[in-house]
């Protein structure tokens, strides 16, 4: 099957160190590929694949301070991607609303993976095109009030061999919290939750501009370098070795979470997570199992003391049974089946339509 995938062009496929949706383009395209797909990646070129590589910028935006008017590059990306529809059986998009506009000007199917949250200004463009097909990464993701064409829910998925498990944490014991620095992610609870638990807290992330103040007035002032340690950015095998030797990774979200990968990555390499029930985490963690999810702070901190009693090999089994990268491409392939499928008997029937007119 030839296949299109349009990623985001704010980081390069793989993102070397913070990129969530950049990570998941990059395992599926590099699968399909390996599945013996023809498969054309439009992202920024700086990235690295087994794919055909169409680069729309020269490097990932983040990373290029001439960039001032992001809307441009996607505006060309579209035209790279649409110009050539025909040359694909299907075209998937991780983009958001940007690609809903051009859909319905070509004969190639698209599905759009939506990797965020709805907002209401994106929801005005959402339900314009409602009936595009879509796949949401959790159930819980889904707004029902608006809608949408949803085809299918493809959990996200990671490599798991790639991530090294670890039997026991590292002595002394810590927590780990890994995520962007960002009232959403939660990354002032998680330093309340160790302050009261008297574990060290070990942060790794970065803070975008838009979070910056929160950083300042939240967060810098507990840092203290022992209890409170702020890491800075983590590339793959920092984030595995962080969270891989913590006694448990804190996931204290304040929003309805699409999904959360390093809640699976934590799980890979061994460590339970403790998280707030909301938005994705009742589907990723398993209650009591792989985790605890709680609601409140007191609770996370009434679950730290329960962790040692959990099993670090069922965590990592449960990435394996629900979050590999080969389970995510099989959910993939059988929604491009699906629209190629469509797609076929909607000409046939046009056909027979046709040949009924003229008799």
């Amino acid at each position: 099957m030839r296949i299109a995938q349009i990623a985001p062009l704010w980081e390069r496929v793989p993102p070397p160190m913070y990129g969530g949706t950049e990570l998941v383009v990059s395992l599926l395209t590099d699968e399909l590929v390996r599945r013996g797909h023809e498969v054309t990646l439009f992202a920024s070129g700086d990235s690295v694949t087994l794919a055909n590589l169409e680069p729309v910028a020269p490097r990932a935006l983040r990373l290029d301070d001439t960039v001032r008017e992001y809307g441009i590059y996607e505006m060309l990306e579209m035209a790279q991607v649409y110009e050539r529809a025909h040359e694909f059986d299907v075209i998937h998009s991780h983009v958001g609303c940007v690609a809903l506009p051009y859909v319905n000007l070509v004969k190639t199917p698209t599905v759009h993976t939506l990797h965020g949250i709805f907002t209401p200004d994106n929801e005005k463009m959402f339900t314009y095109a409602r009936q595009q097909p879509f796949v949401s990464i959790s159930h819980t993701q889904r707004e029902p009030r608006l809608g949408l064409n949803y085809v299918a829910t493809v959990y996200n998925g990671i490599d798991i061999e790639s991530h090294k498990f670890h039997p026991t944490p590292d002595d002394p014991p810590y927590l780990a919290f890994l995520g962007r620095l960002s009232i959403e992610k939660g990354t002032h609870l998680a330093i309340e939750i160790a302050k009261r638990t008297g574990y060290p807290l070990k942060i790794a992330g970065k803070i975008d501009a838009v979070d910056r103040e929160y950083y300042e007035q939240q967060i810098k002032p507990h840092i203290d370098g022992e209890q409170i340690q702020y890491l800075g950015e983590a590339n793959h095998h920092q984030k595995n070795a962080l969270m891989g030797g913590a006694v448990a990774t804190l996931f204290p979200i304040t929003w309805r979470e699409p999904f959360g990968l390093v809640m699976v990555e934590s799980m890979a390499a061994g460590t339970p997570v403790v998280a707030m029930e909301m938005g994705s985490t009742p589907e990723v963690i398993a209650h009591g199992k792989t985790g605890f999810l709680c609601r409140s702070v007191e609770e996370c901190v009434e679950a730290i003391a329960q962790v040692p009693q959990l099993d670090r090999h069922a965590c990592r089994a449960h990435v394996q049974a629900h979050f590999s990268v080969q389970r995510m491409t099989d959910g993939y392939e059988q929604v491009y089946r699906q629209l190629v499928g469509d797609r076929l008997s909607a000409n046939s029937a046009l056909f027979s339509l046709a040949r009924y007119s003229r008799n």
